[in-house]
């Protein structure tokens, strides 16, 4: 069972339950209206209503676990589980792999894997991913287990607390071995799914550093500090430095023989946790693919 147990400070005592679980425990009006007609918020062992003033001393108890259903078939697919605790599930994710079903894609996604997941392992959690990938591209994806969670890491998000690495494998030498790209992208044309670099777009900032020379190619790291579709592909493109495999941005270039995809990894989070603010740094390693194309280009 998924929960939080807290001790009521001194500062809280007199006040309403309300306000602590808004300002110490940081749940949201939505989350603390459905616990509490659940009867979920407790103080020593006791329901108690929103309008009820604490002591200080008193245990304020709130089971995170709600009965929820989720429309995705729980299917017997292997995940490579990076990370686990009551709150989170960090999974890095394969290349050609859709996250989520779609008309296209309608079973064999990672949620469908998640789903077959959390049922054989008897947790009772629907699918709430904190981030995403394109289906060509793999490496570290978060998935919040409760509300709770899944509300501060997507605050945490949008914060420098939270850092997003990837690792690109593009074509030719980048003139400036690090650098940060703050040029604004927009999507041109809405049937299209290809985005350009324009000044009606959106902000969006890519820094990155090339930490390998290989023949006629760098390996790039790049670390979003904004989050737009196909940020990293749109950057590098613009510079000149596609990515290899990279069909939609790098067109001029036929890389089917070297590698099936464009050779993009999510390959590093850093965050707190949403429960004990601890400091976690997860990384993931090259998947084959790129490990070959890398060797390919030495």
């Amino acid at each position: 069972m998924s929960s939080i147990s807290k001790v009521v400070p001194e500062i809280y005592s007199g006040k309403k339950i309300r306000e602590f679980l808004k300002e110490d425990v940081g749940l949201s009006t939505r989350i603390i209206r459905s616990a509490s007609l659940d009867k979920r918020i407790k103080v020593d062992d006791q329901p108690v209503k929103m309008n009820f003033k604490l002591g200080e001393g008193q245990v304020v108890f709130i089971d995170l676990d709600k009965e929820e259903t989720q429309n995705i078939e729980p299917q017997d697919i292997p995940i490579d589980i990076v990370y686990e605790d009551e709150d989170i599930l960090v999974v890095n994710k394969r290349p050609f792999m859709t996250v989520h079903p779609t008309r296209s894609h309608p079973d064999g996604t990672l949620a469908n894997a998640v789903m077959h997941y959390y049922k054989n392992s008897g947790q009772n959690c629907i699918v709430r991913l904190v981030s995403r990938l394109d289906m060509n591209t793999s490496g570290l994806l978060i998935l919040g287990k409760n509300q709770f969670a899944h509300m501060q890491l997507s605050k945490e998000m949008k914060t420098d607390k939270f850092i997003k690495r990837y690792l690109a494998i593009v074509h030719g030498h980048l003139e400036q071995e690090s650098g940060t790209i703050n040029l604004p992208i927009y999507r041109p044309l809405e049937d299209r799914i290809k985005r350009v670099v324009d000044e009606r777009g959106q902000e969006s900032i890519t820094h990155y550093k090339v930490v390998g020379r290989l023949k006629d190619a760098d390996l790039v790291e790049c670390v979003l500090e904004t989050g737009r579709t196909h940020q990293i592909r749109v950057h590098l493109s613009h510079l000149g430095h596609p990515i290899f495999g990279d069909t939609l941005y790098g067109e001029e270039f036929d890389d089917s023989s070297v590698i099936e995809r464009q050779a993009l990894h999510a390959y590093g989070l850093d965050f707190e946790s949403p429960r004990t603010r601890k400091s976690l740094s997860l990384r993931a390693s090259l998947p084959q693919d790129m490990e070959e194309l890398k060797e390919r280009l030495k």
